[in-house]
C-alpha cells in the first residue's frame, strides 16, 4: 500500500481545487480568486492537507510554496467545448510532476467515453510508475458518454467509485449521489481506495456542511472542494466549519 499519510489530518482529507481555469474557462473567477496565488494562501492559511493545480500553474506558482503544502498535481484536462468526446488528454507526466515537487499525481477518467480505453490504459501506465517512486495515484472517475443520461445517480457514482478502486487508484474522486445512504455504498464499493467528494457547483456554505456531514456520516475520506471555498465572500470561514465537520468528527 501507497503511503498517504502527507494528505491527511486524522486519517480525513481536504484538498482545494483549481482547475477550473481550463475545463470551465474564466467565468468561475473574480479579479481576486483569478490569481492562483490567492487559492494557495487560502489553503496554507487555512490548514488544509493539499491543492490541486495543473501542470502551468504548478511551473509558475508553486516553487514559492513548495515548503508550505503539498500539491497533487492533476496530469490531464480538458476545456469545455470537448463534450462529443469526453477525453481529456495527459499534459504533464508522472517524472515532470514529480521534479515539479507533486506529493500526489491525478487524473480524470471519463466513464462510458467513446475515449474510455485509451483512459484505462494511461492510468494504468500513471499508477505503475507513481507507486515505483512511492506517490499516491488519484483518480477522479466522471460517469460522461453517450450510454449516460444521468451521472449522478447512485449506481454511476457508486460504478464510479467502484472502478476507481479496480484500476489500482489509491484515492478516488467522485461525484456526490446526494445522500448518506447511496454515499455509504459508494465507499464499500471503493473497498481500500479511500473516497473523497467532488466540491460540486456554488451552493451556500450551511448547505455545503450539511454536504460534508452527510459525507463523514457514510465513512468516506474527505472532499476535494473548490468554488464553495474560494468563491465565498468568506472563504476561510468555510475552510474553519468544514475542517471542524471532517478534521474533528464534528457532525
Amino acid at each position: 500500500m501507497i503511503d498517504i499519510s502527507h494528505l491527511t489530518t486524522n486519517g480525513k482529507m481536504i484538498f482545494l481545487a483549481c482547475d477550473q481555469g481550463m475545463e470551465h474557462g474564466p467565468e468561475d473567477f473574480n479579479e481576486r480568486n483569478i490569481d492562483p496565488s490567492y487559492i494557495f494562501d487560502i489553503a496554507i492559511k487555512s490548514g488544509l492537507n493539499a491543492v490541486i493545480f495543473g501542470k502551468g500553474i504548478t511551473e509558475k506558482y508553486y516553487p514559492e510554496y513548495r515548503s508550505q503544502i503539498p500539491l497533487i498535481l492533476k496530469l490531464n484536462g480538458h476545456s469545455r467545448f470537448n463534450k462529443p468526446d469526453s477525453w481529456g488528454p495527459m499534459n504533464c507526466e508522472v517524472g515532470e510532476a514529480i521534479a515539479l515537487g507533486a506529493a500526489a499525481v491525478g487524473y480524470t477518467i471519463h466513464l462510458g467515453s467513446l475515449h474510455e480505453p485509451e483512459m484505462f490504459t494511461q492510468f494504468g501506465k500513471i499508477v505503475r510508475e507513481a507507486h515505483e517512486a512511492g506517490v499516491p495515484a488519484i483518480a477522479w472517475v466522471y460517469p460522461r458518454g453517450p450510454e449516460i443520461s444521468d451521472p449522478m445517480t447512485p449506481q454511476m457514482t457508486a460504478y464510479a467509485a467502484r472502478v476507481g478502486m479496480e484500476l489500482g487508484a489509491d484515492i478516488v474522486k467522485v461525484y456526490n449521489p446526494g445522500d448518506v445512504g447511496a454515499l455509504r455504498w459508494m465507499g464499500l464499493c471503493a473497498g481500500k481506495t479511500k473516497v473523497v467528494i467532488s466540491g460540486g457547483n456554488k451552493v451556500s456554505p450551511e448547505e455545503y456542511a450539511d454536504e460534508a456531514r452527510d459525507i463523514m456520516r457514510a465513512g468516506l475520506s474527505g472532499v476535494a472542494v473548490g468554488r464553495n471555498v474560494w468563491q465565498s465572500d468568506d472563504p476561510y470561514r468555510v475552510c474553519d466549519q468544514i475542517k471542524d465537520i471532517i478534521y474533528n468528527n464534528a457532525y
